[in-house]
């Protein structure tokens, strides 16, 4: 198998990955900016970090090293439109990005909050770590808020939305604690 047939096979199986929706926003002065991202991740409760994967050279990258704060706002099922927006190249710059929208300021990092977000946390950059052509950024959680409802999901290069049901049958009674890896 040549590299080439290895790098589709690995795209491929990666789509498969089911996935929250965010965009990530970030004030550094009078700049504002956001961005769509599909690799939010829990990663520690104590200290509370949470984990997203980025370009190395994207705008929000280099904001939010500047700025050592960020918000992400974990998208609602309805909220496609605000997912393709911010995942458009082509949008305005700066403030110009939030004009349609409604949001209010993070009281913690002044950053947008988003209106009718599924959940919103407000980070400081806890450590920007290279990883291949990408950064992860994990952020120490400060504040929160959560709504309900149900989130915006990203597979297999799409959008989803839907109802989620919790399975209740069999072996599947599991909980979240009783999935956490444990060393």
């Amino acid at each position: 198998m040549s590299a080439e047939d290895r790098t589709v096979g690995y795209r491929r199986a990666v789509r498969r990955i089911v996935s929250g929706v965010s965009v990530l926003t970030v004030r550094h002065g009078d700049t504002l900016h956001g961005t769509t991202v599909s690799s939010l991740s829990a990663v520690s409760r104590q200290p509370l970090l949470v984990a997203v994967c980025l370009g190395r050279w994207s705008t929000f990258t280099g904001l939010a090293s500047a700025a050592g704060r960020f918000t992400v706002n974990v998208l609602a099922e309805h909220q496609a439109g605000v997912a393709a927006w911010f995942a458009d190249p082509g949008r305005p710059s700066g403030a110009a990005q939030f004009d349609h929208l409604t949001w209010q300021p993070d009281p913690v990092t002044d950053a947008p909050r988003l209106d009718g977000a599924l959940a919103s946390f407000s980070c400081d950059l806890h450590r920007r770590i290279p990883a291949g052509d990408h950064d992860l950024l994990l952020g120490e959680v400060t504040g929160g808020s959560a709504g309900e409802g149900n989130p915006l999901l990203h597979f297999s290069g799409q959008m989803h939305e839907g109802v989620l049901h919790p399975v209740t049958r069999g072996s599947g009674r599991a909980t979240a604690s009783a999935l956490a890896v444990r060393s």
